[in-house]
């Protein structure tokens, strides 16, 4: 099952490999993809979907030198290369959606205020252009700037569309700005948008109700990690996770959306499969960071009935042709973490295609 077809929005996708939205660092200092980065999505156009590496909509939500933005005209114009070439291949394409929130310093958004919902920190230091720093106390957004930062979400998500993009991933995971909402660590507002997770899953919520307005519910899919603590996010209380998981999946089921992406340690646990059953349509599952996803594993998540798609990351940076290798139970390229983050063609472009 897991190389048969699978309907997806719009789309047919011919597999159910998704290439999971991977952090490189390609696209120099003015945020805009080059060559490089329209070769390396061009071959892996065979997988099921792409989603790209996090794309920030506004300068304040750039997190890391070297990420692409979809803010200016030279940017969109970039993206449309990258989108023609994967889908001269065949291939989709999703545009991740990322605000950094307060994942990252002024010294990377080119002195733009960091904003977050709450002023708390992360503990810990960041690399900027000028060397690791201590990460800064963000902005508390007010109620009067949630709405702007909204729309700069929304307007890349718009800017993705334009550049060709067959849809959207919203970033609500990983210790970004809206997972950050979601966290009670680094949410501690008392307003109407923090204390009970009903007001912690409101920004996300209407932001994604704003997307799907905006560009189309088809178009539009989220990606979540609860209990996935990292960059300064502690969801730690079972029973709080649940509780803001099922909210915001409840308030976005009825929206029809192109899928929801979840990452978990354990993609077969009760949390999960519930919150599978709550969204009630297709669902990709990302076993997450600690260990590379298997041929074997992600067969058995869609063939056990645990996900509609399995989302990689690893295996798609070291075989562009992935799904001809596990289709065929090829032997595979081994990635190199010491390139992952780093500069220039090798292990980003020079990963072989299969030759018997």
């Amino acid at each position: 099952m897991l190389f048969s077809p699978l309907t997806l929005g719009e789309l047919e996708l011919p597999n159910r490999l998704v290439m999971a939205p991977l952090t490189r660092l390609r696209s120099g200092e003015d945020g805009v993809p080059g060559p490089l980065v329209v070769e390396h999505y061009r071959q892996r156009a065979s997988l099921g979907l792409i989603v790209s590496e996090g794309i920030y909509p506004s300068p304040a939500g750039r997190s890391y030198p070297g990420q692409p933005g979809l803010v200016t005209a030279e940017q969109i114009a970039a993206w449309k290369k990258v989108t023609d070439a994967v889908h001269a291949e065949g291939g989709r394409i999703f545009a991740q959606i990322m605000h950094g929130g307060r994942v990252s310093h002024a010294d990377i958004t080119g002195g733009h205020t960091i904003v977050g919902p709450s002023a708390v920190a992360i503990e810990g230091e960041v690399r900027t252009p000028s060397g690791k720093q201590p990460y800064p106390v963000p902005h508390a957004l007010t109620i009067g700037e949630l709405p702007v930062v909204m729309q700069e979400i929304v307007t890349g998500s718009i800017n993705a569309i334009e550049a060709g993009f067959d849809g959207v991933e919203l970033h609500s995971a990983n210790g970004y700005l809206l997972h950050e909402f979601l966290a009670p660590n680094s949410n501690v507002r008392d307003d109407s948008y923090g204390g009970s997770p009903e007001n912690r899953a409101r920004f996300v919520i209407e932001t994604v109700n704003a997307a799907v307005a905006a560009v189309g519910s088809s178009r539009v899919g989220i990606r979540i990690s609860p209990e996935h603590s990292v960059q300064g996010i502690a969801e730690t209380d079972a029973a709080d996770v649940r509780a803001t998981y099922e909210v915001l999946v409840d308030s976005i089921a009825p929206l029809n959306l192109a899928y929801v992406s979840i990452l978990h340690h354990e993609p077969t646990s009760e949390l999960v499969q519930d919150l599978r059953a709550r969204f009630n349509g297709t669902f990709l599952v990302n076993s997450g960071f600690g260990t590379m996803t298997t041929r074997e594993e992600a067969t058995a998540l869609v063939a056990d009935g645990h996900a509609d798609a399995v989302v990689v990351g690893r295996p798609a940076i070291a075989n562009p042709d992935l799904a001809r290798r596990w289709k065929e139970s090829l032997p595979l390229n081994e990635p190199d973490p010491s390139t992952f983050y780093a500069d220039g063609s090798v292990g980003y472009t020079d990963y072989p295609a299969y030759s018997a």
